[in-house]
This record gives structure tokens, C-alpha cells and sequence, in this order.
């Protein structure tokens, strides 16, 4: 453990983003306690993979925050305490206001009072809504279709307000899919409700669904189904360790998209996990989702040239063979 490297405080960090994050961290040699109101976060990998102080509370919490700045030596904070189910923030967007926004927003001023200036958050590529172009680069137009999307970009323009006001560095990473699971088989993703691809696939593998529904089939693709850009939660963990020391050594405000630059599409995902498995996936075929574009893959370019950061798995068949590993190991 590197001595001097202050105390990074990681909001969220026993989620499935946070977890490796603060793996990733620790691997790097910094101190890490993590904050995590345990709604979504699992205790459990906190305490036998991470082993790291957690403290469970949140961050509308001001008093608890007041109290962890003044009792540790935390030089910066990464955040990733949010609701991000597109759907119930159409549905409830009062609860996603409250806890992605102010929640946010007491962070950051509890933040202030304890002259701690550097901040890492975790934003989406749901804040540029239907993509005018792709890959997507980071001076797209935001226009984000849900509440969800909204409050993340309402979250980027308090820190562009705060770095003009009080000087406060931020990076914000805006993420396309977080896919797959830790190399070593011991993190993964593990939501309820679970809505994403690749865990819904590889749960149907395991006879926990019936099938796996593809939701259009007549998209302007090559197969007729959607192409996300999934990106490997390792990758993901490392550049948010590489934005992080960018701050630290002084580094001015910035913004970037965290995707490989190519896409999948759902049944190339389907495809890869029958391969990966050697089980057959049922599947069934349902009427397009509104509001679901036909492609949405980000430019990785510039975190690459500013940050140094290499995806080490860009390829869909090592995203999907980590995360059924951690399926393995988490269902058995």
C-alpha cells in the first residue's frame, strides 16, 4: 500500500460498477471506504472480495458526510450512488430527482465545506437521448429523452457550475452498457430487477427464464435487432482509476465517453453466449420498445489519448465468458 495516497471516498462502491472500481483501487495501491445505502449494493462482496471499510448511510445524508470528511484524510471522492432504471424514472421521477440530484448535490457541497475538489462521476450516454451521429462524440448534442438521463445531465451542469464558481475539478464519464464481470470470477452484476442483456441471456442459459426477448426485429442493422456498445466493467473500473489520478496530478475539468467504439447487436450477444456456454438460448421475438434507437455506440477516442486508456477486453465473447463465470460461481 503506497503511503501518502489520501483516502478515496467511493459512493455506491458495493454496486456493480463501484465494486470493481474499488478493486481497481485498491489493486493501485489507495485507501478506499466506500458509502452505499445497501438499496441495490451486495455487503456480502464487500466484506469477503473488496475488504474495505463500508459505511452505510447516504449521500443525502449531510451530518454522516460532514463526520466522514472530518475523521478521514479523503483527497477525492468517485460517484456512482444513482437510480438508473430508465423505465421507473419515467415512472417515479420524483425518487430519481431526489437521490441522483440532490443527493448529488449534498454530496457536493459537503465536498466544499471540507475543501475536497476533486470528484469522479459516473455519467451515461443517456444524457445525449437519440444519437445524430455515430460513434458518438462527447460534444454531442444532450438531449435526453427520460428523467433519468435528465438528472444525470443536470448533475454535469452543476460541476461545470461549480468548477467556474469554486474551482472544483470534475471528471464525468458518460458510459454506454457496463458489461461482463471481473476476470477473477469473484464480482459481476447482480441487480434486482435485472434488466440488462447479457445477465438476462445467461440467466435464461441457467433455466432461471424461460427465454430471452428481443424486443424489434426490423431496426436499419444488419441482423434487424439493436447495437449497443458494450464495454467490459474492468475497462470501465480502469479508466475511472486513470481519471482519477488525472485530477490528482492537477488536471483541469473534463468529459468522457467510455464505449469500444463498436457495437453488438442483440443477437450477436444471443449468438456469443450459446458459444460461450454451448447451451441453447430460447428466445422470442417481441414488438419494438419505444424510444429504443437502432444503434448507439460511443467514441472512445479521446480518454484514449488524454487518459491512456486501453480496453484490455473489447470482444463480446470475453465479456460474456467473464460474466458467466461470475454466474456460475453466483447461482450454483
Amino acid at each position: 500500500m503506497s503511503s501518502g495516497k489520501s483516502t478515496i471516498l467511493v459512493t455506491g462502491g458495493a454496486g456493480y460498477i463501484g465494486s470493481h472500481t474499488v478493486l481497481a483501487l485498491k489493486q493501485a495501491g489507495y485507501e478506499v471506504v466506500i458509502l452505499d445505502n445497501l438499496v441495490y449494493g451486495h455487503q456480502d462482496l464487500v466484506e469477503k472480495v473488496l475488504q474495505v471499510e463500508l459505511v452505510i448511510g447516504d449521500t443525502s445524508d449531510r451530518a454522516l458526510l460532514d463526520e466522514l470528511f472530518n475523521t478521514r484524510n479523503i483527497g477525492a471522492v468517485m460517484h456512482f450512488s444513482a437510480y438508473a432504471y430508465v423505465g421507473e424514472s419515467v415512472t417515479d421521477p420524483a425518487k430519481y430527482y431526489r437521490n441522483n440530484v440532490l443527493g448529488t448535490l449534498t454530496l457536493l457541497e459537503a465536498m466544499l465545506a471540507a475543501s475536497v475538489k476533486k470528484f469522479v462521476f459516473s455519467s451515461t450516454c443517456a444524457t445525449y437521448g437519440v444519437p445524430e451521429v455515430v460513434p458518438i462524440p462527447e460534444n454531442h448534442p444532450q438531449n435526453p429523452i427520460n428523467p433519468y438521463g435528465a438528472t444525470k445531465l443536470m448533475v454535469e451542469r452543476i460541476l461545470s457550475d461549480f468548477d467556474v464558481a469554486y474551482d472544483f475539478k470534475s471528471v464525468r464519464f458518460r458510459y454506454f452498457n457496463a458489461a461482463g464481470a471481473h476476470p477473477n470470477g469473484l464480482l459481476g452484476e447482480d441487480h434486482n430487477p435485472e434488466t440488462h442483456l447479457i445477465p438476462l441471456v445467461l440467466l435464461t442459459a441457467f433455466g432461471k427464464r424461460e427465454s430471452i426477448s428481443i424486443f424489434g426485429t426490423d431496426y436499419p442493422t444488419p441482423d434487424g435487432t439493436c447495437i449497443r456498445d458494450y464495454i467490459h466493467v474492468s475497462d470501465l473500473a480502469d479508466a475511472h482509476v486513470l481519471g482519477l489520478e488525472y485530477l490528482l496530478k492537477g488536471g483541469d475539468s473534463e468529459v468522457f465517453n467510455l464505449g469500444n467504439g463498436s457495437g453488438f447487436s442483440v443477437r450477436e450477444v444471443i449468438a456469443a453466449a450459446e458459444q460461450v456456454t454451448g447451451l441453447n438460448i430460447p428466445i422470442q421475438e417481441c414488438d419494438r420498445r419505444p424510444g429504443d434507437p437502432p444503434s448507439l455506440i460511443g467514441s472512445g477516442e479521446k480518454a484514449r489519448k488524454i487518459l491512456g486508456w486501453q480496453p484490455q477486453y473489447p470482444e463480446i465473447k470475453d465479456i460474456v465468458t467473464h460474466a458467466w463465470q461470475w454466474h456460475q460461481q453466483r447461482h450454483k
